[in-house]
């Protein structure tokens, strides 16, 4: 049974709703493509394929809007798993460890064809082990309505305020990088590295939990994605760090990434949000307490001062960000299937193939329960 919980209340400050996007400004770095070459795709170019999931295509429709988001009541289905995992990892199949405690790769079993009891045990099992590779999988060839209809099972399903989307199905967010696309090319003419350490949607007021992502088209090498394991971080820090992050609050804002969608003539269905969460949060299934801030969307440490919270934040985020000795870096190979658990971990996509090859997964993104925090314990 995993440990009590004590729940502390997540604020939701400014109504940016009140305020002009052009006048908040931030760091957000965004590499995401707002447009391509649909011929292209659809038929292929010069050295590159078609598409092979034309139907999985972004697209991006300005009429579309949606109110801001209303809290809901979350059940965290890993709570209920059978740990010694006999419906998920069922004998023959294949279990590798990538580290001691992030990342596992699994072979044998289809994630389409899970019951309840599990789904349970995916549920679990990812929060145990942070991220998981499933390797020859179906699940990119289910109807997309049917993938949606199983994603719902961990959550209710996050609409991305500015990604592109499948038509007709805007809870699928779209990583999309079409054939043929050099832009990347006057991101690095400025930029030394495309990392960009982030949990996804940290500024919503119920961010993500158990989280999949699946391959269509790949380039022949590179575009890995790395992970870090939050809850390692927190367990390398000293007791009286420890103590003395516990009780703080950061802020987390949506407000910069609509600002970048705006500027690079995307789109905003949603209001952005900016929330603040506890800098410490604890998994309901675990009990593991985690570090939750990320420089893409965390701003300052509520009620310190602006130098102090930023030497604070620069500390965790350089901690996160150098800590290879708790990271995993996942390879796509056709047919994988990513789940990680957004609560514990933190992950960066690579742009780091020259070949201009497309690169287009979809992201199936269930909500969680507002972040919280359990005591300190020594």
């Amino acid at each position: 049974m995993a440990p009590s919980a004590i729940e502390v209340e997540t604020v939701t400050v400014p109504d940016v709703s009140k305020l002009k996007l052009a006048a908040i400004a931030g760091p957000y770095k965004e590499i995401a493509p707002t447009k391509y070459d649909k011929d292209a795709e659809l038929t292929g170019v010069e050295g590159h394929a078609a598409a092979k999931y034309p139907h999985y295509l972004p697209t991006w429709d300005r009429e579309q809007k949606f109110p801001p988001l209303e809290p809901f009541e979350h059940y965290e289905h890993g709570k209920d798993a059978d740990t010694t995992f006999p419906n998920l990892l069922p004998e023959g199949t294949t279990v590798t460890h990538l580290t001691p405690t992030i990342g596992t790769e699994v072979t044998g079993i289809q994630l389409s064809k899970l019951s309840n009891a599990g789904k349970d045990e995916l549920a679990r099992l990812v929060a145990e082990r942070k991220v998981v590779a499933f390797r020859n999988q179906d699940f990119a060839d289910l109807s997309i309505k049917d993938a949606l209809e199983y994603g719902s099972y961990f959550g209710r399903h996050h609409i991305h305020p500015t990604s592109g989307a499948p038509e007709g199905y805007p809870e699928v967010h779209l990583v999309h990088r079409g054939a043929g696309d050099n832009s990347v090319d006057k991101f690095f003419a400025n930029r030394t590295s495309s990392v960009a350490w982030h949990s996804d949607v940290s500024y919503e007021q119920q961010p993500p939990g158990t989280t999949f992502l699946y391959i269509f088209d790949k380039p022949e090498t590179g575009g890995d994605t790395l992970f870090v394991d939050a809850v390692e971080a927190y367990n390398r820090l000293s007791p009286l760090f420890q103590e003395r992050l516990h009780g703080l609050k950061a802020t987390h804002s949506g407000v910069e990434q609509a600002n970048s969608s705006i500027a690079r003539g995307g789109i905003v269905r949603r209001e952005p949000v900016i929330n603040e969460h506890p800098i410490i949060r604890t998994h309901p299934a675990t009990g593991e307490k985690a570090i939750y801030v990320n420089p893409q969307f965390t701003r300052d440490i509520v009620g310190l001062k602006k130098e102090e919270s930023d030497a604070l934040l620069k500390f965790l985020y350089d901690h996160l960000a150098y800590g290879a000795d708790f990271q995993a870096r996942v390879k796509w190979q056709e047919g994988t299937v990513v789940v990680w658990d957004n609560r514990v971990t933190q992950h960066s996509a690579l742009i780091d193939w020259k070949n201009a090859q497309r690169r287009h997964l979809a992201r199936i993104t269930p909500q969680a329960e507002r972040p919280f925090e359990t005591p300190f314990k020594a």
